[in-house]
């Protein structure tokens, strides 16, 4: 089995490194300063516990790539990257290569579905940061991360075993989890307070705001009759395996949005995570104002190449407010 990880930013770059490590046959996709920079000086891989530059085959496009009829690809963009990331997949690969969607939101399985026939759904925690082009920092101190897989959009198979079994003995803990997108929504539920830690310093009302945003999530998902993991089996889940430690030279940062925010990317993953529970409520004529909001003020700031945490708590829920 090949594993080629598409989108070799810090989730993907940080699994890519660990199983290139293992020895398994890995290849990255990445993008612009980033593909260049590993491309010329190899993947330079940050943790607790090493500081290395891994020559890591590397391309910046699924068209450079001689696809074999083992090859699995782990999707790991994020994703307002997916789309676009998919129709060039198909247009190189064809539509039967195994997918394996290892990202946060439940949008990505989705859209994977409409192209390819061969789906899988990926839960993802793993502490990981990409700010320099050719750095990937983990500051996991012992497992690396939790990356559970099921048939999509519910099932195992012989390929999620496999893959599941060769993330095991790389670093990760990883099951074969036959309902794993109840978990992705329960993680959905955390994932939407990305938005407010990128969009705003925390405060006095940062604890308030975050409540409205799961609250919001949890009516739209009980009139939409959408199954999720309550806090206690994700929790339960991860246990004691996410322990962190300190990495030299590098603090910990924020989330994903705030780190897309902080590199100036314009855009941001906000449409995809607060957007998800924007939608279901306009399905199901349900409230959503804090999440509205929060999506909003991301998509500004990623627009206009605003800074993080550039607007006030107070605006934000004054905002909150004037969307009721």
């Amino acid at each position: 089995m090949r594993i080629i990880i598409y989108g070799a930013g810090g989730v993907g770059g940080v699994i890519g490194a660990q199983l290139y490590q293992g020895g398994i046959n890995t290849i990255l996709i990445a993008r612009g300063e980033h593909y260049k920079a590993i491309q010329k000086n190899g993947l330079f891989y940050r943790t607790p516990h090493q500081d290395i530059a891994l020559p890591i085959p590397v391309v910046d496009h699924p068209n450079k790539i001689d696809f074999q009829e083992s090859d699995v690809v782990m999707l790991t963009m994020k994703s307002q990257h997916t789309e676009k990331a998919l129709d060039d997949l198909r247009a190189a690969a064809g539509d039967q290569i195994p997918v394996f969607c290892c990202q946060n939101g439940v949008a990505n399985e989705r859209m994977a579905t409409r192209r390819f026939q061969n789906v899988h759904a990926q839960l993802v925690y793993l502490p990981a940061t990409q700010l320099e082009p050719g750095t990937v920092v983990t500051h996991a101190a012992a497992t690396i991360g939790v990356l559970d897989a099921s048939v999509y959009p519910r099932g195992n198979s012989k390929l999620v075993d496999e893959v599941t079994k060769t993330l095991n003995k790389n670093g990760f803990s990883a099951r074969p989890n036959p309902t794993v997108m109840r978990f992705k929504y329960g993680k959905l539920i955390m994932n939407i307070s990305n938005a407010l830690s990128a969009v705003s310093p925390s405060g006095d009302e940062t604890e308030n705001i975050r409540r409205q945003l799961r609250s919001e999530a949890e009516a739209c998902f009980t009139i939409a009759e959408i199954d999720c993991a309550s806090s206690e089996e994700e929790k339960e889940r991860r246990g004691s395996l996410m322990k962190q430690s300190s990495v030299a030279g590098q603090d910990r940062v924020a989330g994903s949005s705030w780190q897309s925010l902080a590199r100036g990317t314009g855009n941001i993953e906000a449409d995809f995570l607060n957007g998800e529970i924007v939608l279901l409520g306009r399905l199901h004529g349900v409230p959503t104002p804090a999440n509205l909001t929060l999506q909003r003020l991301a998509n500004q700031l990623a627009n206009g190449g605003a800074p993080p945490q550039s607007i006030p708590l107070a605006e934000i829920q004054r905002q909150i407010e004037e969307s009721h």
